[in-house]
């Protein structure tokens, strides 16, 4: 099986390749430092901590888990590791020069065997369960432990899972430590062949994330910016292809009951950033693109702001009155519930949600999210929150008591995490 997998990873290799390079005419990060996915690169100081977070998402979940360990060994060298150039991006934005970031190596025996040597990790942290048999194959060989934080498998998954582990099973039954987000995912780990006395349930480490103290003031600064202080604002957070033909559907309709309604759109990726405004200048609607200057016109009043800068996801949350979460009417998945939740927004998803079921069952049942099955759904709430004040603030401060109340998940991973660094 080993054999086999290798064979099909090398055969794979010029295709993914040639995707990612077709990817760097729309977006030139996909070119930079591409030595870095064959596991060339800077050699490193070694014998530190490398933490993987394969995208945006990922990347803020870890900065928490991060951050803390810098406080903890500061003259320990951490290096973050992502797949995306917007994930390396938002980890240089987040760290600044205190971390080393670099691409994670394709998942073949030269490319992991040269980034191993390269990087030279005393412990591997990976968050939500980027399984890759060749490199972790080489943490069992090379003694390196492995923790997978805030770890989880969807039902789908599971089959797939099964067949990769066939080929790193005695590393993942001896040498992994297991963080599972809930005992549901857990149980599947231990379905799969992890030890259950290294398997764990710590949370959700994403509920630990810190709202920085100038959010607030940043979502009021960006209302004046636009000229949106006294206009209801919805935003739809991290959309996709599919789902914004049905959020605009919606904001036409919202329009009827509030005219001068505001849509905040932020679009999930880059590259998708020019399709987005030219659907909107098709379907014939006044649109402002965050890139560009504010205008502080009086007379101009765009119908929607189109957000195609990175970073700004949080801060625009915190400017809108209600939040619909994308990739959830397409089956993505759906994105990040935390954020809107711990700014006390009212939150509003589509029906796919398997990327956190957890987060986005606890939230529906607290009556801090809802699901919305389409665009007239979608308008429908959206219009009557934007008419109740009273109602946004009532489901808002369930959204912020839920997170409050599942804090912790940190602390219990940096719990499995330092005896291992110790050693």
């Amino acid at each position: 099986m080993r054999f086999v997998y290798i064979l099909i990873a090398y055969l794979l290799t010029p295709v993914i390749c040639g995707v990612m390079l077709w990817r760097g005419f729309r977006d030139r990060g996909y070119w930079r430092n591409f030595s870095e996915r064959f596991g060339f690169g800077t050699k490193l100081p070694g014998n530190g901590i490398w933490v993987h977070a394969v995208s945006v998402g990922e990347v803020q979940a870890a900065a928490s888990l991060v951050n803390s360990l810098r406080k903890k060994y500061p003259e320990t060298p951490i290096t973050v590791t992502t797949a995306t150039p917007t994930g390396a991006n938002r980890a240089r934005a987040l760290f600044k020069d205190s971390v080393y970031v670099r691409f994670i190596p394709y998942d073949l025996p030269g490319a992991v065997r040269r980034f191993f040597n390269r990087v030279r990790p005393r412990i591997a942290v990976i968050f939500e369960t980027e399984i890759w048999p060749n490199l972790y194959h080489v943490c069992g060989r090379r003694g390196v432990p492995l923790v997978l934080a805030s770890a989880r498998i969807s039902p789908r998954s599971v089959g797939r899972y099964r067949w990769l582990v066939g080929l790193f099973k005695e590393t993942l039954s001896h040498g992994i430590v297991i963080a599972a987000q809930g005992e549901d995912d857990a149980e599947r780990f231990r379905s799969i062949g992890a030890n259950p006395a290294r398997t764990h349930v710590t949370g959700n480490i994403k509920f630990d994330f810190a709202v920085p103290e100038d959010t607030a003031s940043k979502g009021v600064a960006l209302r004046q910016a636009y000229l949106a202080t006294a206009r209801p604002v919805w935003i739809a957070g991290s959309t996709h292809d599919g789902e914004e033909q049905q959020v605009l559907a919606a904001h036409r309709e919202v329009r009827k009951g509030h005219p001068d309604a505001l849509l905040i759109l932020v679009p999930r990726h880059p590259a998708r950033f020019g399709e987005v405004a030219d659907r909107l200048e098709r379907d014939g609607f006044r649109f402002i693109r965050r890139s560009r200057k504010p205008s502080a016109e009086p007379g101009e009043t765009p119908e929607v702001l189109l957000v195609d800068t990175l970073g700004e996801l949080l801060d625009f949350y915190a400017a809108a009155d209600v939040a619909f979460v994308g990739g959830s009417l397409v089956p993505i998945g759906g994105h990040n519930l935390l954020e809107p939740a711990a700014l006390g927004l009212p939150i509003l998803t589509g029906p796919n949600n398997f990327n956190s079921e957890d987060v986005a069952r606890l939230l529906i049942a607290q009556g801090a999210a809802e699901i919305v099955l389409n665009a007239t759904a979608l308008a429908t709430r959206v219009s009557a929150l934007l008419s109740s004040e009273r109602e946004r603030v009532r489901i808002g401060a369930l959204g912020r008591s839920s997170v409050e109340a599942n804090r912790g998940a940190l602390q219990k991973i940096l719990a499995l995490i330092d005896p291992l660094i110790k050693e």
